[in-house]
């Protein structure tokens, strides 16, 4: 599987999250969090799939996503623990802490595989 797969749907997560924090509760941490969170998850997702198209790999992509990821699990992880809820704070940091997993395996395994090219 290609990390864009996984870290453009991520990322809308998070830019709607942080929308629905933002209308439900005016809340402006959620709205610079998973909002700005979710749009660097994006273009990351974007670039990486550009370079896919090209062939290539995009290492900067990939290691911007774990380091979104490894920021989101830590910082969801503190909040869960302060405040025990599951919602948005625990589903939050164990979504996050899947996905620096998946990222972690796709930087140790080469990024993104790129098939032979059909002749």
């Amino acid at each position: 599987m290609h990390d864009f797969c996984f870290t453009i749907p991520y990322g809308l997560i998070l830019v709607v999250g942080g929308i629905i924090g933002y209308l439900r509760k005016g809340s402006m941490a959620s709205l610079a969090g998973g909002g700005g969170a979710g749009l660097v998850l994006l273009l990351a997702g974007y670039l990486s799939l550009k370079a896919f198209e090209k062939r290539k790999n995009s290492y900067f992509a990939l290691i911007l996503e774990t380091v979104c990821a490894v920021v989101l699990t830590w910082v969801m992880g503190q909040r869960y623990h302060q405040t025990a809820k599951i919602m948005p704070a625990g589903i939050l940091a164990g979504i996050s802490a899947l996905m620096t997993g998946f990222y972690v395996y796709k930087l140790a395994t080469g990024g993104n595989h790129i098939p032979a090219k059909a002749e």
